[in-house]
């Protein structure tokens, strides 16, 4: 099974980048599952109905959230209403909307797609071991499980692949923005990249206006950021899974252009 699992859409230039690569890359590609991070895709950060609508329009099968996630009131009763849609699993259910993990059927074969967010530099949350514990236990019934890790620090990003190595096919980081250079296959067959990336434009940080960025950081006063006009890329990575042991078989790192 061929799954492909896309970093952080930023902004409406995110969106419609994705909109023209994807359909055709999906295709070309013989891809099975498209899982994408959206918890960024409105304007300014967050996530909007419309948003959702538009990326699932666009082939994504999956979209996953994070520390923004619950940013836009609007996505409350969306995140209730439509399971392919998801938010850190590791938030308190009983106060959040939505849910962490999605079970999806791709060719009569159960997924299991896992969103849990990191705790270094982040929300004050479960234990996120603890929570993939959890996960993995409600997941049991999914030969294939993939992770989408939203966390900040690249040693509890590599820890927790470590941890749940051969417990799940497939793990990828996600909220940094940049795409690292580690992909690999961990030791008991789990696929494994620190940050799969992002989409949106080049020529920006992170997504925003490199200027404003730079205001922030040299002024230390508030600045109203705004996201970054200009060429996109869409940065993304391909697990290739083998459907009788649920192990990654190969993975490409990859930068749609």
């Amino acid at each position: 099974m061929k799954i492909l699992t896309i970093g952080d859409i930023v902004g409406k230039k995110g969106i419609e980048f994705l909109k023209l690569k994807l359909k055709n890359f999906r295709e070309e590609n013989n891809i099975d599952l498209v899982i994408a991070n959206g918890e960024n895709s409105a304007e300014g950060n967050g996530i909007l109905p419309v948003c959702a609508i538009k990326l699932f329009k666009s082939g994504v099968d999956v979209i996953t959230g994070g520390n923004h996630s619950f940013r836009r009131k609007e996505i409350f009763p969306f995140l209730n209403s439509n399971p392919g849609l998801i938010r850190p699993f590791n938030f308190p259910k009983e106060t959040t909307p939505g849910a962490g993990i999605y079970k999806i059927s791709v060719r009569d074969i159960k997924v299991g797609v896992i969103n849990i967010m990191g705790v270094v530099y982040l929300e004050n949350l479960r234990s996120p071991l603890e929570a993939i514990d959890q996960a993995i236990e409600i997941c049991n019934d999914c030969p294939i499980k993939v992770v989408d890790f939203h966390a900040e620090a690249t040693a509890e990003k590599r820890a927790m692949g470590y941890y749940i190595d051969g417990r799940v096919s497939a793990i990828f980081g996600t909220h940094t923005h940049v795409q690292t250079a580690d992909e690999e296959i961990l030791p008991y067959g789990t696929g494994y990249i620190t940050d799969v990336g992002m989409t949106g434009v080049i020529e920006s940080v992170l997504g925003v206006k490199k200027e404003l960025s730079i205001r922030r950081i040299k002024s230390r006063l508030p600045v109203r950021f705004e996201n970054a006009e200009g060429p996109c890329k869409m940065e993304c990575a391909l697990f290739e899974i083998d459907e009788e042991s649920g192990k990654t078989v190969s993975l490409k790192r990859l930068r749609l252009l």
